[in-house]
């Protein structure tokens, strides 16, 4: 049986202490949403962008789930009860912010009209998701 592994605070934070993963969780918000529209909104290679989401998972902040050739990331919230408590309320800071506001219109135009941009041919919309309940919570 494999031992129960303890959550990494300082992971957490220093998945949090960066402007672009801070910008891919504002992006991801409530939705499940193609790795696709990461590269197209924030401008980033897809390798860059694709480091950022492994460290986000491996802080245990997003999930991935692959269908086809698309890998869809959502948020989940941490199992220790104040690393959600601090993720929650930096969720919430960051759709107050403008630069954050932007980058979120900007993936609702992309969404409106995905044939306007190349990297989105045949991606799939993102979907709105049921927040996920914790154990701790």
């Amino acid at each position: 049986m494999a031992a129960k592994q303890t959550f990494n605070v300082e992971r957490f934070f220093q998945a949090l202490g960066d402007n672009t993963r801070l910008r891919i969780l504002n992006l991801i918000g409530d939705q499940e949403i193609c790795v696709c529209y990461f590269v197209e909104i924030l401008g980033g290679p897809q390798p860059k962008i694709s480091r950022h989401l492994a460290y986000l998972r491996s802080a245990g902040i997003v999930a991935g789930r692959r269908e086809g050739k698309w890998m869809h990331y959502r948020i989940v919230m941490p199992s220790h009860i104040g690393a959600a408590q601090i993720l929650r309320q930096t969720l919430g800071w960051l759709k107050e912010e403008k630069t954050m506001q932007a980058d979120r219109a900007r993936l609702t135009k992309a969404c409106c009209s995905p044939a306007k941009y190349a990297l989105l041919e045949g991606a799939p919309l993102p979907t709105t998701i049921q927040e996920t309940s914790c154990e701790a919570c």
